[in-house]
């Protein structure tokens, strides 16, 4: 995070997918970094039963007192639930299937307002206080006319969703929970010649991830979590691509555009 420039103040919310220690060992040293930097706002965490109780005695052991609140949502094995909602975006999880309870997490975009032609509003001596009416869809009567929302806005762009599947193990429910995003991050640990690898560790292939993304009709796919034996994913990706073609394999540091 700090090789790539990342704020850690204006990280408001954590979402913890399962308790392997790839996945939340680091975060009490996160949270630690962040009271050294005087933070004082609270923190929402979200993780599996058990993640509040893990990083709670870390604190009390290590004698660590944090200037901001902590404050939890456990996710229950098996659940899916909307976590948290705002009036941009709302993030929800799913079960995925792993040797421990893990879960997915579905980000979606709130629909946005309409776009005010402001420039013709103006010209046409439409009044100001009927602008947020009009980009909300509202038509508006006045006395000696009809003022339509549709001649003086245009849609805003569709909203834009993104979804992360950590370790799992391939799952019709997860086709269900990621159906339509733009964007699929989904793990494939091995390719196919390794399968009975990935089944006893209920980890994916790349032929895996690329069945789910066909399946969901994602736009993109976005391949990770590949085991350290493989140099590169030119493997995963040829996998991949005989059954969903825009399939990539992603690095630290790489940015992602959700269109």
């Amino acid at each position: 995070m700090r090789k790539f420039g990342v704020n850690f103040n204006r990280i408001t919310h954590i979402f913890i997918s399962h308790l392997h220690g790839d996945h939340f060992f680091g975060l009490v040293g996160l949270l630690s970094t962040m009271h050294l930097m005087g933070r004082v706002k609270p923190i929402q965490i979200y993780g599996p039963i058990g993640l509040k109780d893990i990083v709670l005695l870390q604190l009390e052991v290590a004698k660590g007192k944090l200037a901001f609140e902590l404050i939890f949502t456990e996710i229950k094995p098996e659940s899916s639930v909307l976590l948290f909602e705002d009036d941009k975006v709302k993030v929800s999880c799913f079960p995925l299937v792993h040797k421990i309870p893990t879960s997915g997490f579905r980000i979606e975009e709130k629909e946005r307002e309409r776009k005010l032609l402001a420039d013709k509003a103006k010209a046409d001596g439409v009044k100001l206080e009927y602008y947020h009416r009009l980009k909300k869809g509202e038509d508006i009567e006045e006395d000696d006319r009809t003022i339509l929302s549709q001649d003086y806005t245009e849609a805003a762009a569709p909203p834009k969703s993104y979804a992360y599947c950590s370790d799992t193990a391939y799952s019709e429910v997860t086709i269900n929970a990621v159906k339509n995003v733009n964007v699929l991050y989904h793990e494939a640990t091995f390719v196919e010649v390794l399968r009975d690898r990935a089944t006893a560790t209920k980890h994916s292939t790349a032929k895996d991830a690329a069945e789910v993304a066909k399946a969901a009709q994602v736009g993109r796919l976005m391949m990770g979590h590949l085991s350290a034996r493989y140099d590169t994913g030119e493997q995963h990706l040829i996998e991949a691509r005989q059954i969903f073609d825009p399939s990539e394999c992603v690095e630290d540091g790489q940015v992602i555009e959700v269109v």
